[in-house]
C-alpha cells in the first residue's frame, strides 16, 4: 500500500493530500530511509514522523484498504513518541 494511502486510512494523518505534502516535504522515514507519497509500505515496516515539535514512532500491524475509525488504531503501535529540543 502507498504511504500515503495508509497514513490516511490508519487515521495519523486526517487526509491524504496533507499526508503527501508531509512525505515530499522529507518529514517521514520508513525504516530508517526518506519516503516519498508513493512509497509502498508493508506489515513490520516502522514509520518515524515529524509532526511540528513532535517526533512520532510507529510499527505498522496491519494493512487493509478502508477502516472504521474504531478500527484504524489497531492498524498500528506507537512506539515512541519525543519532543524536539529547540536551541533557546
Amino acid at each position: 500500500m502507498r504511504l500515503d494511502k495508509f497514513l490516511k486510512v490508519s487515521r495519523i494523518i486526517k487526509r491524504r493530500t496533507l499526508a503527501k505534502e508531509v512525505s515530499d516535504q522529507g518529514r517521514i522515514l520508513v525504516n530508517g530511509k526518506e519516503a516519498k507519497a508513493s512509497t509502498t509500505v508493508k506489515e513490520g515496516d516502522e514509520l518515524t514522523i515529524r509532526f511540528g515539535q513532535r517526533i512520532v514512532t510507529a510499527r505498522i500491524d496491519r494493512i487493509q484498504e478502508t477502516s472504521r475509525k474504531d478500527e484504524a488504531a489497531e492498524m498500528y503501535t506507537i512506539m515512541k513518541e519525543e519532543r524536539i529540543q529547540t536551541g533557546e
